[in-house]
């Protein structure tokens, strides 16, 4: 009979084994980004460009950046806030804390390879009716004055003390549990680049906002040195005008001006405040606490690596998650197909059950029972081939969006790449042209100076001056931004391989991952 029993177990153990290494659904291979493949240049770079002007990059040309990308500028405050940044943001944190619950759900979809453990400890005591005679309980015949069983005398109180164990376990024999981890896996790897996607955007905004920020103080030392000097014109006008060199719409167009200025002037604090409140809030300190220094910009954007077209798949955050998402959608087509499949089910259970707490675990309290259960659905009027027919309708959409990034991608490092070489171009002719407004003003000076000319024309060059010396200062501004862009689109100082591998995000989640979630 032992015999019969082992070789009962044994058929069932030995199906699970040789059946579980089998897993249905499509293998997947990375699609192509694009219908052709990558230029081996950018169009917009300078040596794709006949006239590039001023603007070079960084040799080679295939270099790219590395790690903390914002040293390319060399500005230490730059670099003390980035890193601030990295510790301190709660955007990031939050992308952190997402990537963890990911990493769990890896855990709680491996836990289902394993069997089931469980026990249900339990004692009772009972007592029979005292106005029943006495009977067989648990008997062939049922309760009743005969047949074989115990004898129950009315009015009897016994116990009962149980010890068991349960075992169940469903071998994961066509792969549906391995294609859920395969899921799980790639989702928490899509996670992991949607947080180095999250802190590349909140470092290029910190320092697009920084740089904005020294604009604005750009402008306002321009706007500082204006109104010095029309402070001189107004003195000057009104002792020419007391003296009757000069009349009084000369000295109400001087003061006039200085007002005007004065108004401007007062405005760019609006803007100046709005920047640094928004550091303080990147950074993670209230705004009401945190300040900067004034600092003009005064420097030209870096050279920055470009790179080649075919580094960007690779470079490029957003994409990673995006291809990740591809990855998970085709694991759940397997989870799904497995639904086609019968479930085998092996449960095993036994332990001690005794009416005296001291016999409990003796030999003869012993109590077991074993079998594995088979389930297959029939019938279920289509529901598995339309559940199939939508995760392969996920997959295919997640392929549309993974090449519509890529895409994307490419259009915004051309973008860039034109503003970057486009305004080093216009920077250079607004310096001739702020060059001819300064000399426009000496000559509009002198003759007024000499009579020759009304005060018109010297507020005429004043007004000229100020207007290109505004243009040339914004037109800075937006060098250093579409500078830290162009960072931005060709994906900061990131790489693939910089994205936890499967087994990185099955491991064991440590205690100083959860305590340091933003080292940089």
């Amino acid at each position: 009979m032992q015999n019969i029993r082992l070789k009962f177990l044994r058929l069932p153990a030995v199906t699970a084994v040789c059946l579980a290494g089998c897993m249905v659904g499509p293998r997947y291979h990375r699609p192509d980004a694009t219908p052709q493949p990558p230029p081996p240049s950018y169009k917009e770079s300078p040596t794709q460009v006949q006239d590039p002007g001023p603007w070079k990059v960084a040799e080679p040309q295939d270099a790219m950046l590395r790690g903390k990308w914002w040293e390319i500028f060399s500005d230490p405050e730059l670099n003390s806030l980035e890193e601030q940044l990295n510790i301190n943001n709660q955007n990031i944190r939050q992308f952190f804390e997402n990537f963890m619950a990911a990493r769990a759900l890896v855990a709680q979809a491996r836990s289902q390879l394993y069997p089931t453990i469980g026990t249900t400890p339990s004692v009772s005591r009972s007592q029979t009716s005292g106005n029943v005679g006495n009977s067989v309980i648990n008997g062939t015949g049922g309760t009743g004055t005969t047949g074989t069983g115990t004898v129950a005398t009315a009015g009897r109180q016994t116990s009962i003390f149980v010890l068991p164990a349960d075992v169940s376990w469903a071998p994961d024999l066509w792969g549906r549990v391995r294609s859920q981890i395969h899921a799980a896996q790639y989702n928490a790897q899509l996670s992991a680049a949607d947080l180095e996607n999250e802190r590349l955007t909140e470092q290029a905004s910190l320092a697009t906002f920084l740089f904005e920020l020294r604009g604005q103080d750009a402008l306002r030392k321009i706007f500082d040195e204006t109104i010095e000097a029309d402070k001189k014109s107004v003195e000057l006008t009104r002792a020419r005008f007391e003296t009757g060199i000069d009349n009084e719409i000369s000295l109400v167009q001087a003061e006039n001006a200085l007002q005007s200025a004065e108004a401007a002037g007062a405005n760019l604090g609006i803007a100046r405040a709005q920047f640094e409140h928004a550091i303080a809030i990147l950074i993670g300190k209230p705004a009401s606490t945190f300040s900067l220094p004034v600092k003009p910009l005064d420097h030209a954007p870096p050279a920055i690596p470009i790179g080649v077209p075919s580094q960007l798949l690779e470079r490029r955050p957003d994409i990673a998650a995006s291809e990740r998402s591809m990855a998970a959608a085709n694991a759940q087509i397997g989870v799904v197909v497995a639904a086609y499949y019968p479930n085998l089910t092996l449960s095993a259970s036994g332990g001690f059950e005794s009416s005296s707490l001291t016999n409990l675990l003796s030999y003869s309290s012993r109590f077991w029972s074993v079998g594995p259960s088979l389930s297959e659905t029939i019938f279920d009027a289509g529901l598995r081939r339309a559940t199939v027919l939508q995760f392969e309708a996920t997959y295919n959409a997640d392929v549309a969006s993974y090449r519509q990034t890529v895409l994307t991608a490419f259009q915004q490092v051309e973008d860039f790449l034109a503003a970057v070489r486009i305004l080093s171009q216009q920077i250079e002719l607004q310096q001739e042209a702020e060059k001819s407004a300064e000399r426009f003003l000496e000559l509009a000076n002198a003759r007024y100076y000499t009579g020759v000319d009304t005060y018109l024309n010297v507020l005429v060059a004043q007004t000229t001056l100020l207007s290109n010396q505004q243009n040339l200062a914004s037109l800075r501004t937006q060098a250093m931004t579409a500078s830290v862009q162009l960072i931005q689109a060709l994906g900061g100082g990131w790489d693939r391989s910089e994205l936890p591998s499967p087994s990185q995000v099955t491991g064991r989640i440590t205690k100083s991952q959860i305590e340091a979630p933003n080292k940089q």
